[in-house]
């Protein structure tokens, strides 16, 4: 009785420091928000003062709160982290806003939107410590709700995308068989080709299966480019003709004619691949072989241009020569032509044949639609 007497006078005392007397403690008392005053100078730092909201929020008596630390209002599901930056504020006398769960007389929690602040004397010394509460359960509760469904939300996005990631990986490693397989097919049927090539004996059959051979080769390039390629959806354009280029200058052994390349970045779909491949190989093939005549160089360094570029809404492939003009595929009977015409066609492209003086130029002009650029 002696404690809550000492606190009471005080809790006046502190009123009367600042200058306001009874009407300060009454409105205190009066507030509907809960409020504390504590004792800095007393051991524990105990309550000398709880108004009516404090008591009606927490279910406690008067006497059952003057002379207490306030901390039993703590439970066992208390964020302790919470706690040591409460006991860290009043160790170093500073304000502190916090939320923190705290427990009602009955057991009950409730979420406390805790604001302390020091009180200091004339001295500069702190006397108080105040404190005001408020209950701030249901904005917790819809923020716990919120957070819930945004975890639960997360969680699904979480498992669809690792379901898509692995359909996507399992149709990657599937069209990565398939390709692999109709390589080896290719392979196969290039070595027949091959095989009979060599068995012939007619210039015109051996030039013909020559023809068909490095077609044969032009569409396994494309497949096993797409096998090495992670996006299998998608061919890049000017890596084939670096490969083309090496594999039919190795084979043609021309040291006479030199290549040049201006080659940029081009991707289309993986089902453009195959007939745009076979229409560069046909037109570079073409120049290769009718263009630079062994008897017609007289020593003289001959040279093949590759180039491919985006132009008005196009991509632009161009292939020229500067050796003593083509024939249309003369060898086999125009059949390079028709196929190149054909293949155009289908990709709903065009083509433009021009002297280049000397040689020849080939241009072709491919839309940009469907093709990754």
């Amino acid at each position: 009785m002696t404690d809550i007497l000492r606190s009471e006078r005080a809790a006046e005392d502190l009123a009367a420091e600042h200058g306001v007397g009874d009407p300060f403690a009454a409105a205190i008392r009066a507030v509907r928000m809960a409020m504390i005053v504590t004792d800095a100078h007393q051991p524990d730092n105990p309550i000398i003062f709880a108004n009516d909201a404090f008591l009606d929020l927490t279910g406690y008596s008067r006497d059952e709160v003057i002379g207490r630390n306030c901390r039993f209002l703590q439970g066992p599901g208390t964020d302790p982290a919470m706690v040591t930056r409460l006991r860290r504020a009043v160790a170093d006398g500073e304000d502190l806003t916090i939320d923190i769960l705290n427990y009602r007389k009955d057991g009950t929690t409730f979420w406390n939107a805790l604001s302390l602040s020091p009180v200091r004397g004339a001295s500069g010394g702190i006397d108080y410590f105040f404190g005001s509460q408020l209950d701030i359960s249901d904005k917790k509760q819809v923020e716990f709700e919120l957070g819930d469904a945004r975890s639960r939300l997360e969680a699904a996005v979480e498992a669809r995308t690792a379901d898509l990631t692995q359909a996507l990986q399992q149709k990657t490693a599937l069209l990565h068989e398939v390709d692999h397989r109709v390589k080896n097919n290719l392979q196969l049927i290039s070595s027949l080709l091959l095989l009979q090539n060599r068995r012939v004996t007619d210039p015109a059959v051996k030039n013909s299966l020559r023809g068909m051979l490095e077609r044969v080769s032009a569409i396994a390039t494309v497949h096993r480019r797409l096998f090495q390629s992670d996006d299998v959806e998608r061919f890049d354009v000017s890596a084939f003709v670096r490969d083309l280029v090496n594999d039919m200058m190795g084979a043609a052994r021309r040291e006479d004619i030199k290549v040049r390349l201006d080659l940029e970045r081009v991707d289309i779909a993986a089902s453009k691949a195959a007939p745009l491949a076979l229409v560069i190989s046909e037109l570079f093939s073409n120049a290769l072989r009718h263009a630079f005549p062994p008897e017609a160089m007289n020593g003289r360094q001959g040279e093949i241009f590759v180039g491919i570029a985006r132009q008005n809404g196009d991509f632009r492939i161009e292939i020229t020569d500067d050796g003593v003009g083509q024939e249309s595929s003369a060898s086999s009977g125009g059949f390079g032509l028709t196929i190149v015409q054909l293949l155009c066609q289908q990709l709903k492209a065009r083509t433009e044949t021009t002297p280049a003086d000397p040689g020849t130029r080939v241009v072709v002009h491919l839309p940009v639609n469907g093709v990754h650029h």
